[in-house]
């Protein structure tokens, strides 16, 4: 996506926000280089942020108590007026408006979801989420149909009649983010929206905002002090400390790129296996052979790659399968001059956005490295077993307990069959070490 002016729904340039006594003469001192703790009489909550938003991206905001999130996320919503600087929503700029503007703006282009759920008690569930078309003027038969179509798509069909109070935390919280859908608007605001719930609600609730995200596109900027919560729904991440943005970047770039001592440290305990995904670990594949090769080629590409066996492609590149070298062996003793008949239609594959949690059972299936694969079926990529495991940050000695299941025929072996092929003597199977049945 490219950041063109449409592209952008949110930006901010050097927003800085002061609690206390003279403000903006704060705001200056920060400017000059004064430290947040020696300002008299004042508080800085946000010192210049600046970052943008693109549409349709989950944006998290990260950072310990204090570091200045959840003010930053009220400027946002227009709760918190800047002390300085600049913010646009949607291509208005929300700090100079009046305040009737600055409504019409929540109405229209905000939403928020909140961490304690902040239902209205005495209404039932999609009157709950009816509630924002209520304040739109939508008619009252139009907003509950509405409301409940929004129910079925969070999971909640069939509990529209019940109160909130008849519902679990995990449920309540699924009206908040139904309400705040219902609103139809293209920010979504979600202030350390699942902190409140059990650890397995809250996985569960991220798990059903991905699935929603992947269906609805929005916009959405998360509020979380949880690192591996905002690894696993970010998009991109901005982390925050005393206020100030530390770093921006995506999930991997947090976590294999760190700005600073501070972030090395707050990611250290991170699950790298939720994280990381195919496409950050692969390496380009080496032991491949196109489908109208030889068995003689087929040989040699393995013999330069010590491996036993090699993927097989087309002339687009897309994944046919794999051969092993003993069966190429066969063929160059027979005189065959194709590998058609050696296929192997087995490769194990998985997608470049697979996760590494996903790819452990697949990398023991397999008898090559991993191969990892486009839309299309191309080739892209490879992921050995050690590369998996280096990837994951393996204690001492951990490379040395694997184990290669097939192990590749020795080199001066091949090299026999191909000068022997060459003199047009094959050589026997006996002479090979090799039986002719496998």
């Amino acid at each position: 996506m490219t950041d063109t002016d449409t592209d952008v729904l949110v930006r901010a340039e050097g927003l800085y926000k002061v609690f206390g006594r003279r403000t903006h003469d704060a705001v200056e001192r920060l400017r000059n280089g004064t430290p947040r703790e020696q300002l008299d009489g004042a508080t800085a909550a946000v010192i210049d942020a600046s970052f943008e938003v693109r549409r349709g991206e989950i944006f998290v905001v990260m950072g310990l108590s204090g570091s200045g999130k959840s003010t930053l996320i009220r400027m946002i919503n227009g709760l918190h007026d800047a002390t300085a600087g600049r913010l646009q929503i949607n291509g208005q700029e929300i700090t100079t408006i009046s305040d009737k503007k600055l409504r019409e703006i929540r109405r229209t282009s905000i939403s928020m979801v909140f961490q304690h759920f902040a239902l209205l008690p005495h209404r039932t569930v999609v009157d709950n989420v009816a509630y924002p078309l209520e304040l739109q003027g939508i008619g009252q038969a139009e907003r509950e149909a509405r409301a409940s179509e929004i129910l079925d798509l969070v999971g909640l069909a069939g509990w529209g009649d019940k109160l909130p109070k008849q519902l679990s935390g995990g449920m309540q919280q699924r009206v908040g983010i139904a309400r705040a859908l219902a609103a139809d608007t293209d920010i979504l605001l979600m202030d350390e929206a699942f902190s409140a719930l059990d650890p397995l609600i809250r996985r569960e609730m991220q798990e059903q905002l991905v699935e929603l995200q992947q269906k609805l596109h929005k916009t959405i900027i998360f509020i979380t002090h949880d690192l591996n919560e905002a690894m696993f729904l970010g998009d991109r991440i901005a982390v925050m400390r005393d206020g100030r943005i530390v770093q921006i970047g995506s999930p991997e770039d947090i976590l294999t790129d760190p700005a600073n001592d501070y972030v090395e440290q707050f990611v250290q305990d991170v699950d790298r296996a939720r994280v990381l995904t195919a496409a950050n670990v692969m390496e380009k594949p080496i032991t491949v052979v196109a489908d109208s090769a030889g068995p003689r080629t087929a040989l040699k590409t393995m013999r330069d790659a010590y491996s036993s066996a090699a993927y097989v492609v087309d002339r687009n590149r897309t994944l046919v399968g794999t051969i092993e070298d003993r069966d190429a062996i066969k063929l160059v003793r027979k005189g065959e001059r194709s590998i058609a008949s050696i296929i192997r239609k087995d490769a194990v594959t998985v997608g470049a956005d697979d996760v590494l949690m996903d790819l452990f059972i697949p990398s023991v299936e397999s008898k090559l490295a991993v191969a990892v694969t486009d839309a299309d079926g191309r080739l892209v990529g490879v992921i050995p077993r050690v590369t998996l495991l280096a990837a994951l940050g393996p204690g001492p000695g951990a490379t040395e307990e694997i184990t290669i299941p097939a192990q590749p025929v020795p080199t001066t072996v091949i090299d026999q069959v191909l000068e022997a092929s060459e003199d047009g003597e094959p050589l026997a199977a006996s002479a090979l070490g090799y039986e002719e049945a496998r």
